[in-house]
């Protein structure tokens, strides 16, 4: 059973991290088969650069550009399509693996042939080092299960899934900053479970303006469809359905300030760890 990477890259990008994620990826102790990278649009030469870099150490590289920017959810619908091997992991073009990270959700994969999509923690960090606050996620499939009622059970850009539970479940959408929560809703509708590693498994990087694109009109109502698809695919009752709904208000609908107080609160795990 092979491994795909899928990953997703625009013209905004900063080369630089760029490198450093397909760096990370290409230098996994369990290499993938291959990584199936979507342009989003034309890129910048640099960009190209650093991709052309990559393909001369891991020549496996996949590429198909669309000819404007679709934004992730097609980006990533499409990626699937293509990826040929039966598990595809998904990796954001400025984070950075840990070193381990495909070998852990391999063995755990194969562990565990009821799962369909695996997270793990991430470790948060600002552009100058700072910040390193560790994300924690439930574990366990009740937990997680019961953890998506009111928010994303998986870290997107930790997760491992299984192709064709991916596929039935419809595949990626276009759901601007909730591509991933929509599409874990409807793979727990179809009964499939969903799980995380209690470990770090990739570096993220953050910043300020994170807090400000999880607010506003737009977004909220984005939510609320959500939390309504949520509750008619019975993934939650009534009285759960109600509550999510007072939890997405009280967060989307807050001033940015308080909404940072809010995210950093409902870290499960904001302890200073260096590692």
């Amino acid at each position: 059973m092979g491994i795909s990477v899928l990953m997703s890259v625009y013209k905004k990008e900063k080369p630089e991290y760029f490198k450093k994620a397909l760096e990370s990826i290409i230098n996994q102790s369990l290499q993938p088969d291959e990584i199936v990278l979507i342009k989003d649009g034309p890129l910048t030469d640099e960009l190209e650069s650093v991709l052309l870099d990559s393909i001369e150490h891991f020549p496996n590289i996949k590429t198909f550009q669309f000819q404007k920017n679709v934004q992730l959810g097609k980006a990533l619908k499409k990626g699937v399509e293509l990826c040929s091997q039966p598990l595809i992991a998904r990796m954001d073009t400025d984070d950075i693996a840990r070193i381990n990270r495909l070998r852990l959700q391999f063995e755990f994969m194969q562990n565990n042939k009821d799962v369909a999509a695996c997270g793990g923690y991430i470790q948060e960090f600002y552009d100058d080092g700072s910040h390193k606050n560790i994300k924690k996620m439930p574990t366990g499939p009740e937990e997680v299960k019961r953890y998506g009622k009111y928010r994303n059970p998986l870290n997107h850009m930790t997760v491992m899934f299984r192709k064709e539970a991916i596929l039935e479940a419809g595949n990626y959408r276009h759901y601007p900053n909730l591509e991933d929560y929509d599409l874990w809703i409807r793979v727990m509708s179809k009964g499939y479970k969903l799980d995380n590693i209690p470990e770090v498994l990739v570096e993220a990087r953050t910043n300020e303006s994170f807090y400000d694109r999880r607010g506003g009109s737009g977004y909220g109502k984005r939510y609320l469809a959500l939390r309504k698809k949520e509750h008619k695919l019975k993934i939650t009752n009534f009285g759960e359905y109600v509550i999510s709904c007072l939890l997405t208000m009280a967060m989307v609908y807050s001033p940015t300030k308080l909404r940072k107080v809010f995210y950093k609160k409902l870290r499960k795990g904001g302890q200073k760890d260096g590692k």
